[in-house]
């Protein structure tokens, strides 16, 4: 979509929204580069530091069912403003931090915000434009979140080789500032009809995701006892039993199990919540391995991630053609299995000296990595009766953050099981603990293989791909019938 061919206040509020997401997708990725810089100046070991990346993007996942709702009922304009301004004020706390666990509780303020302001973004669209043009204006908005991780690497290794790692959260503040003017001056506030919102299911969903997950952490990350954590596990257990119990014929609830009758959707969300734990390890890993492990500087471990970044955006062109002529099956077993394959082979190239081919591995990974993203996503969603797409894009958006929260997690105790405390960067000893790592992660990353295998032989055309497009995943989007008939302009 040309953006000169809509109204002028349409094309300012695209803009809005491209801002946004372009302010969560740098976030998401410049934190990674400075972890170590941040340990140093908190005086923490920099192999414990993934609680910060882990706290984001939890908060981001138990966030998520609630933002579509809220944005349908109070209206986008004051949801996607309130999520500027929380984004805005996390961003200030994480840089006035001096412990971890100040840093952490900020990041959560951060992750409220950032849970809010793509899904809505999404929804606003929606509503700014005809149906028609829904697809094109998604493109157009999405692009500055793909430039997001290309810079945001790179950046976080300049601001904390040449300032101070509070820089990457600084920068935000005018950004956040102009922002939110820009949303109070420029953006309708376009309400829906909304259903009751599912409170108790929503709050079994969080004690669920978010006790296992601080289990799965608990002794290392956290100290807690064998007895502490074995309680985390039964009530987060407990919990998620008591949604089923609560779902179960409940056609109010937050996410219906009706979902489950479908069954490249099972397949596909099991899929995802397994393939995106592997997926989540690296983007966390490989800047800490480049400068813990190969002593590489903030900013050339950030210039290593571009060509990854690369590979994926690169991918995404040719994915529908590539799936339409193998099939979900055989796209996904095999990609799959590659990522495993190039995520242990990058250790083994950098230790081995052979510099010039770290970024084509990286470029390799990034490449197989989107082309099992976007299969995942498609094959997730592209059976789904259109009563219940609304509802499957948003448990699907769910998944996958919660899944990339428990990678970073893993990863996290890997590092201390196999590293201990030792930290000399470039040592034989640092050396054999990534490879450690490295190959439990690949064994991680191959493990899904084992669910797209049960993936039924399938033919696919070019317009069912692109109907699934993951441009549109990740939020929950009222159905196409009856939008105009519901929603009104205030």
């Amino acid at each position: 979509m040309q953006t000169e061919t809509q109204p002028a206040a349409v094309r300012w509020q695209l803009w809005i929204v491209a801002f946004g997401f372009f302010m969560q997708a740098l976030d998401t990725t410049i934190v990674n580069t400075a972890l170590p810089s941040m340990a140093a100046s908190l005086g923490e070991n920099p192999l414990r530091m993934h609680s910060v990346i882990v706290s984001y993007v939890l908060t981001v996942a138990v966030m998520l069912p609630a933002s579509g709702w809220l944005a349908d009922r109070i209206g986008v304009k004051w949801v996607f403003f309130s999520a500027i301004i929380l984004f805005t004020i996390g961003s200030l706390l994480c840089a006035q931090a001096e412990t971890l666990d100040q840093l952490v509780m900020s990041r959560v303020v951060q992750g409220i915000g950032g849970a809010m302001m793509v899904p809505v973004g999404r929804l606003t669209v929606l509503k700014i434009v005809p149906r028609s043009q829904y697809m094109a204006a998604m493109t157009f908005v999405t692009l500055p979140g793909q430039v997001g991780p290309l810079m945001g690497p790179a950046l976080g290794g300049f601001l904390v080789e040449y300032a101070s790692w509070h820089w990457i959260f600084l920068i935000n503040l005018p950004v956040g500032i102009a922002g939110a003017i820009a949303t109070l001056m420029l953006m309708p506030n376009y309400t829906m009809q909304t259903r009751r919102f599912d409170i108790s299911g929503f709050i079994m969903l969080v004690i669920g995701m978010a006790t296992l997950t601080l289990a799965l952490d608990g002794n290392r990350g956290l100290g807690l006892s064998n007895q502490a954590i074995a309680i985390l596990v039964a009530v987060g257990l407990g919990s998620l039993l008591l949604y089923w119990l609560h779902a179960r014929g409940n056609l109010a609830a937050l996410f219906s199990l009706q979902l489950f009758r479908t069954p490249t959707y099972s397949i596909g969300l099991t899929g995802s919540l397994l393939g995106r734990i592997g997926s989540g390890m690296l983007p966390f890993m490989t800047p800490v391995f480049l400068q813990i492990g190969m002593g590489f500087t903030p900013f050339h471990a950030g210039l290593m991630m571009i060509p990854m970044v690369l590979g994926s955006m690169g991918m995404k062109r040719i994915v529908v053609r590539v799936v339409t002529r193998f099939g979900y099956r055989n796209v996904l077993v095999t990609a799959t299995l590659l990522l495993a394959i190039t995520s242990f082979c990058f250790p083994l190239v950098a230790m081995m000296g052979w510099s010039l081919m770290i970024p084509v591995v990286l470029f390799l990974q990034g490449m197989v990595n989107s082309l099992r993203f976007s299969s995942m996503n498609t094959l997730t969603l592209k059976d789904l009766p259109d009563q219940l797409a609304s509802s499957g894009n948003s448990l699907l958006s769910m998944v996958m953050q919660l899944s990339m929260s428990l990678g970073v997690s893993i990863a996290g105790i890997l590092l201390g099981i196999f590293a201990h405390q030792q930290v000399s960067a470039d040592t034989p000893a640092i050396h054999s603990a990534f490879m450690y790592c490295y190959l439990c992660i690949a064994i991680i990353i191959a493990l899904p293989a084992l669910v797209f295998a049960r993936i039924p032989p399938d033919s696919l055309s070019d317009s069912a791909l692109n109907s699934a497009s993951p441009a549109t995943a990740g939020t929950s989007t009222p159905s196409p019938r009856g939008d105009n008939e519901n929603r009104h302009h205030r």
